[in-house]
């Protein structure tokens, strides 16, 4: 079942692993099978010099488990949530890779301050709000729910990243890969902005016109970076 998508989940997983934006198990990528309504992701706690494209674990969209023998990632009722919610997306990845976790744990969205960041993200990545005493119950779901409620009057094609307050980055993508590649970009944008903000503690924020300008090279029916498809 849906043996092409696992094998793009397991070397996405891997690709986490190898940009270093992951340690040990703490991260997971998953893609989604629209027509289907199925989703395949990393399985829970397991190392990722011990995964295959076989021990990837295909879930339904209630997050009941319909292939795999292992547990499927604990953050996998977030990945659902997005999945419901942001329906023009593929792929799902979580990370807790250091420059981001530190903004997401400061309640700190990264502002947009250079050409770096405004090539992938339009606008500044945002912090979710705080968890409440009562969503603590349903942590994974409400985390979803706190994610989809940031982005209500944002886009979440354009900004396809956020951080959750006192957790880490999540990112998603058009597939896993691409997901994948919206994780280390945005911890490199996060390092950045440290140290822009160490330099320059007042520095404002990249001019609209500049952001603008940058982010239609990259995106839109005006795009001109790279190669024209033959």
């Amino acid at each position: 079942m849906l043996e092409e998508i696992k094998e793009k989940v397991f070397e996405a997983n891997l690709e986490l692993q190898k940009k270093k934006v992951v340690l040990y198990t703490w991260g997971n990528a998953s893609e989604i099978d629209r027509e289907q309504g199925l989703v395949v992701i990393k399985p829970s706690g397991v190392p990722y010099e011990e995964l295959s494209p076989q021990k990837m674990v295909v879930v339904d969209m209630t997050g009941q488990v319909v292939e795999g023998k292992l547990r499927p990632s604990v953050d996998t009722p977030i990945h659902l949530y997005l999945y419901r919610n942001f329906e023009q997306i593929g792929g799902v990845a979580h990370t807790h890779s250091s420059y981001a976790s530190a903004w997401a744990q400061a309640n700190l969205a990264i502002p947009c301050l250079g050409g770096t960041h405004s090539d992938y993200f339009y606008g500044d990545v945002p912090c979710t709000r705080r968890l409440t005493a009562d969503e603590m119950d349903q942590l994974e779901t409400n985390t979803g729910k706190v994610i989809v409620e940031r982005f209500q009057d944002l886009d979440y094609n354009a900004i396809p990243a956020v951080l959750v307050a006192f957790h880490g980055p999540f990112t998603w993508g058009k597939d896993a890969y691409q997901a994948v590649f919206h994780s280390v970009v945005l911890e490199e944008v996060a390092r950045i902005a440290y140290f822009t903000h160490g330099l320059n503690p007042g520095i404002e924020r990249m001019p609209q016109s500049l952001l603008d300008r940058r982010y239609a090279r990259k995106h839109g029916k005006g795009a001109y970076y790279g190669q024209q498809a033959p």
